[in-house]
């Protein structure tokens, strides 16, 4: 997926997005492909499929906030009367080189984003691609979450590990609710992680976009 294929693809789901926001878009490949030199984060196959398999897969979580949450997304995003708000917080956790912080903190500016990840390698590369983008809402840490002395509104993560092993991680660091993009058959994997009766929601990505690549890919919201 070309750049231009994916501006397409957001202006056309997310009108809403400004012009400043898809010039940032436009430079995570300039900036990735550059640090991914340096520091290998992204397979190389992948790099070239940044935006699809990278940002676009990232933005499902906004995909899900605007299908399902809507009233969170506005407020992420500071519209109406959700400007004045105070900034939710949110905890990007297992982050590698940014993924899906980076992208959704460009999607979402009237948020606060900490990015976590125990690999220093891979945060060095987040933290270089967020200046380099001009981020003012993202701060990054070299860390393990249980270490985190601070509670967040949300976590976002992207198949880190299996859920039974992820809540442990996260217990007591958020207040509303956790967004975890994962694929496949997750049917075992949530009854292994003995998450609260109700409190599991499931979509798939291709109910918004039928890229073959997302067929079995889904956002995982779990409540508080």
């Amino acid at each position: 997926m070309t750049y231009n294929e994916f501006k397409t693809i957001i202006e056309t789901k997310f009108p809403e997005v400004t012009p400043q926001q898809m010039e940032q878009f436009g430079k995570m490949d300039a900036l990735y492909r550059e640090w991914n030199a340096k520091i290998n984060v992204v397979s190389r196959k992948d790099i070239d499929e940044l935006y699809r398999h990278h940002v676009l897969h990232s933005l499902g979580i906004a995909a899900y906030l605007k299908t399902r949450m809507p009233d969170i997304y506005e407020r992420l995003r500071g519209e109406g009367p959700y400007s004045i708000a105070e900034p939710l917080k949110i905890l990007d956790l297992g982050t590698g080189g940014g993924f899906p912080g980076i992208p959704l903190a460009v999607m979402f500016p009237h948020a606060q984003f900490t990015l976590c990840d125990s690999i220093g390698k891979k945060i060095t590369v987040a933290t270089e691609v967020y200046k380099g983008l001009g981020l003012a809402n993202v701060k990054t840490v070299n860390a393990r979450a249980e270490t985190l002395p601070e509670t967040f509104d949300y976590v976002v993560s992207r198949a880190v590990t299996s859920l039974d092993n992820f809540m442990p991680w996260v217990r007591g660091k958020y207040s509303e609710g956790i967004l975890y993009l994962k694929g496949g058959d997750l049917t075992e994997e949530i009854a292994k992680a003995r998450l609260r009766k109700g409190s599991v929601h499931t979509w798939p990505i291709s109910e918004w976009t039928d890229d073959p690549f997302f067929e079995t890919k889904q956002v995982i919201f779990i409540e508080k």
